[in-house]
């Protein structure tokens, strides 16, 4: 585009010159070219507030810029339009700056222009963004008479983004009770608020409205409605939809692979193989879920397969899948091919290193696990709480005591990190194996928080490995005081007592599990055998695998024996 003087503006356009310049303003802006626009607008004798919102309008991705030129229009006395004010609250919203958001809204508030609904709905948005705003934009969004679907989005959605399921829950219900209008994006965000909390009661209600109002071909809802059902662990409904959806596209797929993942579902390779055969191209983030799924259930061939696809559409340099498949394999049993992923990888981010030390200590390489954190800080990676956990938790399953406590005592003092409940609980279990449970005891005490029942828990399951009856008990009451229907715990304590030979007390134990109505969590374990996956269940002989199994189990223990007594 060639640029031409302010002066000729006005030969070549049957505009004003003024109106003239505002507009090639408004292009230059839409087209990126800032300077040049800056460039006329200040050749401009004489300037409007239409140019001057042009000035501010069109640069709103750098919001900066956009607030310099709000602050040079002030000082040269042009009082600023409604447009104008929504446009530089778009720049405020960007900035996630409290206080200039406050000063725009005391501008507002002088020129009279309160009530007028794309300036409050904008600044609704603009104080939701900015770090502990969220109560000034309720403020204002209950100022508002006329709420329209995008006030009502706007503040639902940024509850959601803080992480206030429950009050953007509250925020669904009054705008259904007020009768508000439900567009497709308001019935998304609301579909994504009940998913947030869990709420399965109203995410059918939003479902049923959808079906209702005729959105229910719409991609965008029918995404966000798939979501709430899996987040809500509706994983039949989920399936239900999925499957009586008339469109679907990537992100559908992904929505039901990620969901599963969590769900510890074989699904999820179904899913991928559907997604295969329908000529669907899977992106990263669906062989990140994927991936996890093969972690979970161990499932090492299909993981393998996994790769190989991986490698073959050139995703082997990304970094979140490298990532996945380091733990893949570590979890797998596959411990080498862990070192190979993590070795062949261009750039390793604090997650790659973690997930190689975490998988090193899960096959008890304790000694690797310190050697690769000592290369780590050579590389000048800052570590984390998480990291730390990882290397602790190595050396507990090492041996390694002394080595895992100097990590914990260094953590803070040499690496500036905290350690949280769950280092806490590491350690705990470091001190427990090696039978120091008096320190384990001590260290609980010494926390700078109350401790919980997974800690509590760490230093119970170390007194049923030693047979440490006395300080068994005095932990299981506090166990107790914390979760009184907690079966699990009923269960060691007599155990470790069916241990010492001490059955009154054992009796006594399950009596009183017994009264509680307590019933320990089933266990649950699978296996992969040529490509398919066997689940069992404790004490479930449904499974026509269990009396193979039974009877293979019977038959290696007659040859245990026979060799024990030397037959």
């Amino acid at each position: 585009m060639t640029k031409l003087p302010f002066h000729q503006l006005h030969q070549l356009s049957p505009l004003s010159p003024l109106a003239a310049s505002t507009n090639l303003i408004k292009t230059y802006c839409n087209s990126g070219r800032l300077s040049d626009a800056r460039q006329v607008f200040d050749e401009m004798p004489d300037r409007d507030v239409v140019s001057w919102t042009a000035m501010i309008c069109g640069p709103t991705a750098r919001p900066k810029y956009a607030w310099a030129s709000f602050r040079s229009m002030a000082s040269a006395g042009v009082n600023p339009n409604p447009f104008t004010l929504s446009s530089i609250l778009t720049a405020c919203k960007a900035m996630e700056l409290a206080g200039v958001t406050a000063a725009v809204h005391a501008l507002v508030i002088r020129r009279g222009i309160e009530g007028q609904m794309h300036v409050d709905n904008a600044m609704v948005d603009a104080y939701s963004a900015c770090p502990g705003g969220i109560a000034d934009a309720r403020q204002v969004f209950d100022g508002i008479s006329q709420r329209s679907p995008v006030s009502w989005t706007t503040i639902i959605a940024a509850y959601v983004r803080w992480g206030n399921g429950a009050a953007a829950v509250q925020m669904c219900h009054r705008m259904f009770q007020e009768g508000a209008e439900l567009t497709p994006f308001t019935l998304s965000i609301t579909a994504r608020a009940s998913a947030a909390v869990g709420s399965l009661m109203l995410g059918k209600q939003i479902h049923a409205a959808t079906f209702k109002m005729g959105h229910n071909i719409n991609l965008h809802i029918s995404n966000a409605i798939t979501d709430m059902y899996l987040r809500c662990m509706s994983f039949s409904d989920a399936k239900q939809y999925f499957l009586e959806m008339s469109q679907k596209d990537l992100i559908t797929w992904n929505t039901m692979i990620a969901g599963l993942s969590c769900a510890d579902s074989i699904d999820t390779f179904r899913l991928l193989l559907n997604m295969f055969s329908q000529s669907i191209q899977p992106n990263p983030f669906t062989f990140t879920s994927i991936i996890s799924s093969c972690a979970k259930l161990s499932v090492l061939s299909f993981g393998q397969q996994v790769h190989s696809s991986v490698l073959q559409r050139g995703f082997g340099q990304n970094q979140q899948i490298a990532n996945a498949l380091i733990d893949m394999y570590a979890k797998c049993g596959s411990i080498a091919d862990s070192q190979k992923v993590f070795h062949n990888i261009c750039y390793r981010d604090l997650v790659s290193w973690t997930s190689m030390i975490i998988g090193y200590g899960v096959h008890g390489y304790g000694k690797e696990a310190i050697e690769l954190f000592n290369e780590m800080m050579i590389c000048g990676i800052q570590p984390d709480s998480i990291l730390f956990m990882g290397v602790i938790s190595a050396c507990s399953h090492a041996g390694l005591v002394e080595e895992g406590l100097n990590f914990f005592n260094l953590m803070e003092r040499m690496y500036g990190v905290h350690p949280d409940k769950e280092v806490y609980g590491c350690v705990i279990d470091l001190l427990g194996r090696s039978g120091r449970l008096t320190e384990a005891s001590e260290l609980i005490a010494k926390m700078p928080f109350e401790p919980d029942e997974s800690l509590w828990g760490a230093l119970l399951g170390a007194c049923k490995m030693h047979s440490n009856v006395n300080l068994g008990s005095i932990v299981a009451r506090k166990i107790l005081n914390l979760k009184p229907k907690g079966a699990k715990t009923y269960v060691i304590v007599s155990n470790i007592y069916a241990a010492m030979n001490e059955w009154a007390s054992f009796a006594e134990m399950r009596k009183l599990m017994r009264g509680v109505g307590g019933k320990k969590e089933v266990g649950i374990s699978w296996i992969e055998v040529r490509d398919e996956v066997y689940r069992f269940v404790a004490s479930d002989r449904s499974n026509p695998c269990v009396s193979l199994a039974s009877e293979v189990l019977a038959m290696l223990i007659y040859h245990m024996d026979r060799e024990m007594v030397g037959l």
